[in-house]
C-alpha cells in the first residue's frame, strides 16, 4: 500500500485510491456512487487490464466507511472525540469529563492509543482504538451483544461470544502443548441452541455442519487496534458487554443497533483463482485491513492430511463431523483458534487483506480448520469474497449461512451470470443415483428409524421412478444412441399432481426432510452399557439427490406456479464407457470360487445411462430471490458486450450502464482480421469447412508464422475441445506438430484434471517463456469458455499475441441450447427477451471477448489480436458488432496473409524498441500518437504494393501535422 494515497471526492464520498486513477476508473467508482446513494443497480463494462477491481474494492469499500461516520455524525455531539477529515482529534464530553473510559480494558488500551499518537498518518486513519469513544462502529463482537436488564429477556449468546468462551480454553493450554494427542471431543449443542436450531429447521433444510449464526449486525470497515495487536483484547470487544463503561448504556446498545443499516459487501467473482487476485488488489489500498474473509469449498481449504489428498473431501468431511467410527477431525475441534477476526489479526498477525492461502498456511500451523474459520470470520466481516455461484445457488447460500437481505452485491467477470443463474435454479438427477436413495430410505423404514419421516420421503421416490420407467416409452430418438422426451414445467406440474405431489403435500416433504438430517441422541446401550447413541441419518449423497429435487420442485410450486414456463424437464437417455467388474461364474462342478482380490480387473463396458433434467431457461427465476431484497447490485465485466440481454435475461433493471475506454494508447495494441492462410485459402472455421484437411492445414501454417513472427508467448484459442483434438491428430501426422515444437513449447488446454494438474501445466508455460534458451517462448492452444479463457491473468511476456480461430458458437445440436432458443422466441415480444437467433449469437461473442481480453492486462502492456476467420471482412456489420467496444475501434481488416504478417512483425519490432524506453517517457508529449500505428504509405512500394511503418515521430507534433509516408519518405516537422 502506498505511503500516500490520493483522495477523491465522488457523489459526497471520499475515496481513498493507492495512485492517481486511470479515466476508466474515476467513471467506474462514479456510476458505482451513484447506484449505492440510490439504491439503484449498476452494469459496468471496463476492459481488461484498466484496473475495475481496484476501482470497484475502493468505491463499495469508501462508501461503506462514509455509512458509518453519517450514522455516527448524527449521535456524536460537538466536542466528543469523532471523525473528521483530519482524523480522530481528542476532545471533552458534554459534560466536560474525559472521555476516557475507567474499565480495565480501555484503560490499558489508552496507554497504548497514547504512546502511538505520534505515528497517526496524515492519510484518513482507518484505524481507531475503541478505548475511547469512536465515531466508527466497534467489532462484531461487541456490537452483536445487548445489555440485558430487569425485566427483559437476555439474548442467546452471539457466535462471537460463544467462540470467545472457546478461546479462554484454549488460552490456559500449556505453551507447547499439542492438543493433536487430546482425545476428540464432539461441540455439543446447548439445549437452548437446538431450540433456536428446530426453529430454522421450519424455514428449509440445514446441513450437519451448520451453526447458529448472529443477526446481521454490522461492524465498522475497521482494522483491530493497536492495542488488542498488542495482546490487550477488550472484553467489550470479545465475551460480553463491559460493565465499568458507557459501552454497557442503553444509548450504547441503540447506537450498536443501528449500525444494521449499514449494509456488508459480497464480492463475488468466477474462480476462486479471480478472489486471489482481487485479494492481492485489496492489499495495495488503504482499505487492506478491513475485517474479511473468503468462502470457498473444501478442495480448496481442507487442512487434514486424511481427508485432502482424496477427491471426495466432502463426503469424508461430513463422516468426520459426524464421527463415524469413532474418528472425528481434530481440526474442526480447534476452528476457535482462528475463527474471530482480532485472533487473526491480533494474535497470528494477519493484519493485512489476505488470501485463500494465507488461511490454509495458517490453519495447518495451528491445526485449525480453515474451511469453517472462514465461515466463522463471516459474522464479523464487511467484506465476503467468494465464487459468485455461493450467492446465485440457493441450496449454497442455506448451507453457508448467507443472508443477502439489504446488502450490496458485486459480481466481478459477470459476464457468463445469465449461465450461471440458470444453472443454479436447475438440477439433474441420475436414474442410479435415484435408485441410491430409494433403496437408502427403504432401509430406514426397514430398521424403524425416524419411521413416519422417512417413509413419505421413499414413497417420493418409488413415485418418481416409476413414472420414469413408464415415460420412456414416450422418448424419441436424437441421435446416434441418444433419445429424449421433453415436458414443460406447466406439464409437469399436472403430471406430479396425479402422483400425488402437490403444493400441500411438497411442504409436508421439505418438513420430513428437515426432521430426517436433524442430529438426534437417544438413550441405548453399547457394549451391554447404557450410554447416548446417535439415531443414524442418510447419506450425503441421498441427501443432496432430495434437496436438489426440493429445490426446482420449489421453484415449480412458488407463487401458484408462477415459474412453472420457466422450466423445461428433459428425459434422456444415452450409452456411455464405464468399467465394471465381471460376477463371479460357477467353475465345471457349479461351485462358485472368488479369486483373490489382486486377480480381479474390470473391464469396459457400455452401459445405458438415463437421467432426468430439470433445466431453468429464465435467468430470473434465480435472480427474484435477491433483485427484491439487495440494495445494490454492481455486475461488472471486461466483456460485457452486448449489454442490451442483461435485464431483459435476468429481471432486473439496471438504471446505471457505463462502457468505460481502455486505459492504453492505440498504439500498445494489434487488432487484425485474417481471412486467408499463408496458401491464399480462405479461413471459413465453420463445421463443414472445419473437417477438412485443407482448413487444418492452413490454420496450422498460419499458426507457425505467427510463433515465428511473434517472440515469447502466444495464445491460440479454438472454438471446442472437439477441434483441438482433430487438429491435433492432423498436425502430428503432417509433421507441423514437430515445426511448431522446434520454435516454441506447445502445450495443449486438457479438457478435465484437477487443480493441481491444470497449475503444473500453466507453470510449465511460465517457465518456457522465462527461459527461451532452446525455443522462443512458449504456445498454449486453448478452448473458448475453458479454464485459460477465464480469469487467468497472462501478463507481459505471457501473452504477446492471442489468436481466435473461428467463432464459438455454442453447440445448436444440444438439446438445452435448442429450448432456451425456442423459449426466447415465444417470449421474445411479452417479455422483451432477445430472438433465440440474437441469444444464440451473443453467447458466441461474449465467449471470443472473453479470450481476447487475456491479452493486455495493464497500462503499459502491449500485445496483438489476430482474429482468423474469413467471415469478419465479408460481414463486418454482423460480426464485428458483437466485439467489445475497444476491440472494434481497433480493428483492421488484411487483404492477404502476407499483409498481415508485415505489419504484425513491424508493430512488434516496434514495441520491443518502445519497451526499452522507460516508461515515465514513453507517455511524453514528444511520442506522435499517430506514427507508432502501423499505416499504410502513401508513396507506394516496388511493384505497386504498399508498404507499412510503425516508426516513432521524434518532435512534438499534431495529428493533422503527421505525415502518413514511411520513414524514409516523411519529411522533418514540427507541430
Amino acid at each position: 500500500m502506498p505511503a500516500s494515497p490520493l483522495e477523491y471526492t465522488i457523489g459526497g464520498v471520499k475515496i481513498q485510491f493507492p495512485r492517481k486513477a486511470y479515466p476508466s476508473q474515476l467513471a467506474m467508482m462514479n456510476s458505482i456512487i451513484r447506484g449505492l446513494n440510490t439504491g439503484q443497480h449498476c452494469l459496468l463494462e471496463s476492459p481488461t487490464g484498466s484496473g475495475k477491481s481496484l476501482a470497484l474494492l475502493c468505491s463499495t469499500l469508501g462508501w461503506q466507511q462514509a455509512q458509518y461516520v453519517k450514522l455516527q455524525e448524527g449521535r456524536n455531539p460537538v466536542g466528543e472525540k469523532g471523525w473528521t477529515d483530519k482524523g480522530f482529534g481528542d476532545c471533552k464530553k458534554l459534560d466536560g469529563t474525559n472521555s476516557s473510559c475507567q474499565c480495565v480494558c480501555h484503560s490499558r488500551a489508552n496507554v497504548s492509543a497514547s504512546a502511538t499518537a505520534a505515528d497517526t498518518p496524515a492519510v484518513v486513519d482507518l484505524t481507531v482504538s475503541p478505548c475511547k469513544e469512536s465515531t466508527l462502529p466497534p467489532p462484531a463482537a461487541a456490537a452483536g451483544q445487548r445489555p440485558s436488564s430487569e425485566g427483559t429477556q437476555a439474548k442467546k449468546p452471539s457466535l462471537a461470544s460463544r467462540l470467545s468462551q472457546k478461546l479462554q480454553v484454549f488460552r490456559k493450554a500449556a505453551p507447547g502443548e499439542d492438543d493433536d494427542f487430546q482425545p476428540d471431543r464432539k461441540r455439543l449443542r446447548t439445549p437452548e441452541q437446538k431450540s433456536c436450531k428446530r426453529q430454522r429447521l421450519e424455514q428449509g433444510v440445514i446441513f450437519i455442519d451448520d451453526d447458529q449464526e448472529p443477526e446481521n449486525v454490522s461492524p465498522g470497515p475497521l482494522s483491530w487496534t493497536k492495542s488488542q495487536k498488542a495482546g490487550m483484547a477488550s472484553p467489550c470487544c470479545a465475551a460480553g458487554p463491559c460493565t465499568q463503561c458507557s459501552c454497557a448504556s442503553k444509548d450504547g446498545a441503540k447506537d450498536q443497533n443501528s449500525n444494521r443499516r449499514v449494509p456488508k459487501i459480497f464480492f463475488g467473482t468466477r474462480t476462486h483463482k479471480q478472489i486471489t487476485q482481487v485479494a492481492h488488489e485489496l492489499r495495495r489500498t488503504i482499505y487492506s485491513k478491513v475485517p474479511m474473509t473468503i468462502l470457498s469449498s473444501r478442495d480448496h481449504t481442507c487442512v487434514n492430511p486424511e481427508v485432502a489428498p482424496h477427491s471426495k473431501r466432502n463426503e469424508l468431511c461430513k463422516e468426520r463431523l459426524e464421527a463415524k467410527d469413532g474418528r472425528s477431525c481434530r481440526y474442526y475441534h480447534g476452528v476457535q483458534k482462528m475463527g474471530e477476526q482480532y485472533l487473526l489479526q491480533q494474535v497470528h498477525g494477519v493484519s493485512e487483506a489476505w488470501d485463500i492461502e494465507d488461511l490454509v498456511s495458517l490453519g495447518k500451523r495451528l491445526r485449525s480448520c480453515s474451511y469453517f474459520a472462514a465461515r466463522e470470520l463471516m459474522a464479523e466481516a464487511v467484506i465476503i469474497f467468494c465464487p459468485y455461484n455461493y450467492l446465485l445457488d440457493p441450496l449454497i447460500r442455506e448451507s453457508m449461512d448467507i443472508n443477502l437481505s439489504g446488502q450490496i452485491l458485486v459480481l466481478d467477470e459477470a459476464h457468463n451470470i445469465e449461465d450461471c443463474a440458470r444453472e443454479s435454479a436447475s438440477f439433474t438427477v441420475n436414474y442410479d443415483s435415484l435408485l441410491a436413495s430409494r433403496d437408502e430410505l427403504e432401509s430406514m423404514v426397514r430398521n424403524k428409524i425416524r419411521e413416519a419421516k422417512h417413509e413419505p420421503l421413499q414413497n417420493f421416490c418409488y413415485s418418481l421412478i416409476n413414472w420414469i420407467q413408464e415415460s420412456q416409452s414416450l422418448m424419441s430418438e436424437r441421435g446416434y444412441e441418444s433419445a429424449s422426451k421433453v415436458w414443460s414445467g406447466r406439464d409437469i406440474v399436472g403430471i406430479f399432481h396425479t402422483l400425488g405431489i402437490t403444493d400441500a403435500t411438497f411442504n409436508m416433504l421439505k418438513a420430513n426432510l428437515a426432521a430426517v438430517l436433524e442430529k438426534e441422541e437417544r438413550l441405548g446401550f453399547v457394549n451391554g452399557k447404557e450410554d447416548m447413541v446417535q439415531i443414524p441419518t442418510i447419506s450425503s449423497a441421498t441427501s443432496a439427490v432430495l434437496k436438489g429435487l426440493f429445490m426446482v420442485l420449489d421453484y415449480l410450486f412458488r407463487d401458484q406456479c408462477r415459474f412453472a414456463e420457466d422450466y423445461r424437464v428433459a428425459l434422456q437417455k444415452s450409452y456411455a464407457w464405464t468399467n465394471q467388474v465381471p460376477p463371479d461364474a460357477p467353475d465345471a462342478q457349479g461351485y462358485f470360487v472368488r479369486p483373490r482380490q489382486r486377480q480381479r480387473q474390470s473391464i469396459r463396458v457400455k452401459a445405458e445411462m438415463l437421467s432426468l433434467s430439470f433445466w431453468c431457461l429464465n435467468p430470473a427465476v434465480a435472480f427474484s430471490d435477491l433483485s427484491n431484497s439487495l440494495k445494490s447490485i454492481v455486475l461488472t465485466s471486461g466483456t460485457l458486450s452486448p449489454m442490451g440481454s442483461f435485464s431483459s435475461e435476468l429481471g432486473v433493471k439496471f438504471s446505471i450502464q457505463l462502457e468505460a475506454n481502455h486505459v492504453i494508447n492505440k498504439s500498445q495494441v494489434w487488432v487484425g482480421t485474417v481471412g486467408a492462410g499463408p496458401h491464399g485459402r480462405k479461413l471459413c472455421a465453420t463445421f463443414q469447412h472445419a473437417e477438412t484437411y485443407t482448413f487444418q492445414d492452413e490454420v496450422g501454417a498460419l499458426l507457425l508464422h505467427v510463433c515465428q513472427v511473434m517472440a515469447k508467448g502466444v495464445l491460440c484459442f479454438l472454438p471446442s475441445y472437439k477441434m483441438l483434438d482433430k487438429l491435433r491428430d492432423r498436425w502430428s501426422n503432417t509433421g507441423l506438430w514437430e515445426k511448431l515444437e522446434q520454435q516454441k513449447t506447445v502445450i495443449t488446454e486438457p479438457r478435465g484434471g484437477g487443480k493441481g494438474d491444470f497449475d503444473e501445466l500453466l507453470q510449465t508455460y511460465y517457465e518456457a517463456i522465462k527461459g527461451c534458451q532452446e525455443r522462443d517462448g512458449a504456445l498454449l492452444i486453448a478452448v473458448c469458455r475453458g479454464k485459460v479463457s477465464e480469469g487467468l491473468d497472462f501478463t507481459d511476456d505471457n501473452a504477446r499475441a492471442v489468436v481466435t480461430i473461428g467463432i464459438p458458437f455454442p453447440n445448436i445440436k444440444d438439446l438445452q441450447v435448442e429450448l432456451k432458443m425456442k423459449y426466447n422466441d415465444q417470449h421474445a415480444k411479452s417479455r422483451g427477451l432477445l430472438s433465440g437467433h440474437r441469444w444464440y449469437e451473443i453467447q458466441a461473442y461474449r465467449a471470443l471477448n472473453q479470450a481476447l481480453g487475456r491479452c493486455i492486462r495493464h497500462r503499459n502492456d502491449w500485445g496483438a489480436l489476430i482474429l482468423v476467420d474469413d467471415r469478419y471482412k465479408n460481414n463486418p456489420n454482423k460480426y464485428i458488432t458483437g466485439l467489445s467496444k475497444w476491440v472494434r475501434q481497433l480493428v483492421q481488416h488484411h487483404d492477404t496473409f502476407s499483409n498481415a504478417m508485415q505489419s504484425l512483425g513491424a508493430f512488434s519490432r516496434e514495441q520491443q524498441k518502445v519497451a526499452l524506453i522507460p516508461a515515465d517517457a514513453r507517455t511524453s508529449s514528444s511520442t506522435c500518437s499517430l506514427s507508432t500505428q502501423s499505416r499504410v504509405c502513401n508513396c507506394g512500394g516496388p511493384g505497386g504494393r504498399t508498404l507499412f511503418h510503425s516508426v516513432t515521430c521524434e518532435n512534438t507534433c499534431t495529428p493533422a501535422g503527421c505525415s502518413t509516408l514511411c520513414v524514409q519518405h516523411r519529411p522533418s516537422h514540427a507541430g
